[in-house]
């Protein structure tokens, strides 16, 4: 099938660049057309290779970055699925996934019987090639940012069953083709293997992840270890039988709880895929295309009833699940539109029933016209339907509530550059991906030394490019002042701040306090929301956030902004949350989330006594994120037990990742003097010339 002419570019350097011009153009040109660049690096890649103007060939080096960008493109789809949507989809999705295995399945093989007249084993096997499908057209319902639509999800575990399925029909037909008579035991060995193949992963995948996360935090390690667990689960599924596609899929839905949408690895993964990876595939499926066989009118008559059966028994199935889930005519066509596409696995299946000789080479001939048709009209109507789905989501969504599209302006106080990474890491997850949200990093320093002002920009540097690998932009923000704490609530309201986000301060003598004089005095001068963290682990390994809530927190001005934080953090790291506190507290909690749509794991567990908060000590793991809501005094949440509350922390959860969270209020800020703490002092006073002399002569004797 090969062109024997020499392609007119062999050298490996300018192949490069005709690649990269294909992959920058492509889409800027049919940008203005309105056709989704998928297709673009298709008819690229049919014009440049061998049945085109042969300029480059379809060798080795297109199999390879095909085939990994194939792999690259099922691990991102089960990369950014919602778990907790799917789950609530997984019922419909299971039902589509019958319907668009066994829907195909019957219409090839009773065309192929009777139409195109093929024994009943040959008829199996074509069967089992419409049956299979591949996401192609995920990208553009990723970029019209409807992935956590039922749709989509049902989809997603249609996809899986069919390819499965379709795997299934295919060992047993070959089984059949090769010994003579079918052989179940042959075929339930492979369901094992594949039962077996699941649990190890299933076990092995996530201890392993969380251990090396734990260990290395360097972002290139780290996305060098993601690409070995997905080929290793591609390797070890082709070894028992099965598809590679399935493997990478697989190891995307177990790593999905360890890369947060947000965070920088996720941005690092998306990059590479979307720049280099996935476009190389869809050239190289546009390399493979042969038009030429639409002259030959045998070819044609097989390939238009191969083309309308492939189409039909995909449509079917989305109709019958778009109605049974109660679901619009938008959903309908992104179902039909994301399962339409055939690429990989049917090229696999005719490409053994070829080499097999079951079949001739007017059915590879109209295999490859069914996959050129398939992959230029899937990504068309996926995006045409994808865009009314929008707009209907956007009508129906409760997204437009004005505590939701609030401003959200986030302070994050980097002291020094070991812990500003961590720091500006933890604010991003919790970013609003609704409204406005802008991120200021700030170092106050009192010292005009070259060591004080190279800390300064370091520290900066680093939370500016812990934002940047995020794609999140930060404002940098250097101040010089006398006193640390001026300097933050100076820029508090200069910036109008909204939240501001501390490290957790560490006891530097015996009567130093759990929190610091710096963060009590901060406490005193602003009512803005104070979220204070402390992990020893990278967040992504967190396996549950449990939430210590007081008694009478749901007066508190902050109450619902604490929770909507708390809810973008977990449905940004995939755990579970858990709120410990009152009865009465429940039903407000829930309705935060249900008005928001966060579609999180949530749990409620009645602890409401000092004691109960003792023994929390006892129940959270080294893997969790213990967050205690507490107030300032004078609130009205506060007691004698949030005045404990630093005590008991320091003495029971010292070893525990911790975050504590002081919630916003109403009203003006209390002076930062106390006549009832003797220790106090006034920080916006200027300081005496006796203690700039003394201070002065300290850091000489330190020196």
């Amino acid at each position: 099938m090969i062109a024997m002419t020499p392609p007119l570019v062999t050298h490996p350097v300018q192949i490069f660049l005709i690649v990269l011009v294909i992959i920058l153009f492509a889409p800027l040109l049919l940008n203005k057309l309105k056709i989704p660049h998928i297709i673009g690096m298709i008819v690229a890649g049919v014009v440049i290779g061998p049945y085109g103007f042969n300029v480059l060939a379809d060798d080795s080096s297109f199999d390879i970055f095909g085939q990994v960008g194939l792999l690259y493109l099922m691990f991102l789809a089960g990369l950014e699925i919602d778990m907790y949507h799917l789950r609530l989809n997984l019922r419909r999705g299971l039902l589509f996934g019958a319907l668009t295995l066994f829907v195909p399945l019957i219409l090839g093989v009773l065309t192929g019987v009777y139409i195109l007249r093929l024994d009943w084993l040959t008829a199996m096997l074509l069967g089992s090639m419409y049956a299979s499908h591949t996401l192609i057209s995920y990208p553009v319902v990723a970029r019209f940012g409807i992935t956590k639509s039922p749709a989509v999800l049902m989809s997603i575990v249609g996809t899986i069953i069919s390819v499965i399925g379709a795997l299934l029909v295919l060992a047993a037909v070959v089984n059949v083709r090769r010994e003579g008579i079918f052989d179940l035991a042959e075929l339930l060995w492979l369901l094992a293997k594949l039962a077996l193949w699941v649990i190890a992963l299933l076990y092995l995948y996530p201890r392993i992840t969380r251990h090396f996360f734990k260990r290395y935090n360097d972002k290139v390690t780290q996305y060098v270890f993601v690409l070995v667990m997905v080929f290793t689960a591609a390797v070890t599924a082709q070894t028992i039988g099965l598809e590679a596609v399935l493997g990478a899929f697989f190891a995307g839905l177990i790593l999905n709880r360890y890369v947060p949408p947000m965070s920088p690895l996720m941005s690092s993964i998306e990059f590479v895929g979307n720049a280099l990876f996935i476009p190389y595939f869809l050239i190289s499926v546009g390399m493979m295309i042969n038009l030429r066989v639409i002259a030959n009118g045998a070819t044609m008559t097989v390939a238009a009833v191969m083309l309308a059966v492939a189409l039909i028994s995909k449509w079917i199935p989305a109709l019958i699940a778009q109605r049974a889930a109660g679901l619009g005519g938008s959903s309908r066509g992104v179902m039909f539109g994301l399962t339409a596409a055939h690429t990989a696995v049917a090229l696999a299946v005719v490409t053994l029933g070829y080499n097999l000789g079951m079949l001739d080479e007017r059915i590879l001939n109209s295999t490859i016209l069914v996959i050129l048709v398939t992959c230029a009209a899937a990504p068309i109507i996926t995006a045409a339907y994808a865009s009314r789905l929008k707009i209907h989501l956007l009508s129906n969504d409760n997204d437009d509530t004005p505590t939701r599209q609030r401003t959200n302006n986030t302070l994050v106080a980097v002291a020094n550059p070991v812990t500003a990474t961590a720091m500006m890491e933890m604010a991003v997850l919790i970013r609003n991906d609704v409204g406005r949200h802008s991120f200021f990093a700030l170092h106050v320093r009192n010292d005009n030394s070259a060591a004080a002002k190279a800390i300064s920009a370091n520290s900066l540097a680093e939370a500016a490019k812990a934002a940047s690998a995020a794609d999140i932009s930060v404002t940098r923000l250097e101040r010089y002042d006398i006193n640390t704490v001026t300097g933050l609530l100076n820029t508090i309201e200069e910036r109008d701040i909204t939240e501001v986000f501390l490290g957790m301060h560490r006891r530097a003598t015996i009567v130093d306090s759990f929190l610091g004089n710096k963060v009590e005095q901060l406490l005193r001068g602003t009512n803005r929301m104070l979220i204070i963290s402390r992990c020893f682990i990278p967040v992504n390994t967190l396996t549950r956030i449990v939430v210590w809530v007081p008694k009478g927190a749901q007066y508190e001005t902050g109450f619902s902004r604490w929770v909507r934080v708390l809810a973008r953090l977990t449905r940004q790291l995939g755990c579970r949350i858990i709120f410990c506190c009152q009865d009465a507290l429940q039903p407000l909690v829930r309705g935060i989330l249900y008005q928001e749509n966060y579609g999180i794991r949530c749990e409620f567990d009645a602890a409401i006594s000092p004691d109960d908060f003792v023994l929390m000590s006892n129940r959270v793991l080294d893997d969790d994120l213990f967050v205690v809501i507490s107030s300032r005094p004078q609130a009205v949440s506060y007691d004698d037990h949030i005045a404990e509350m630093p005590a008991l922390l320091q003495k029971y959860f010292s070893r525990n990742n911790l975050m504590v969270i002081y919630p916003e209020q109403f009203g003006e800020a209390v002076a930062l003097t106390s006549f009832v703490d003797p220790l106090a002092t006034d920080i916006a006073r200027t300081p005496s010339p006796l203690w700039l002399r003394f201070r002065a002569l300290r850091k000489k004797i330190k020196f």
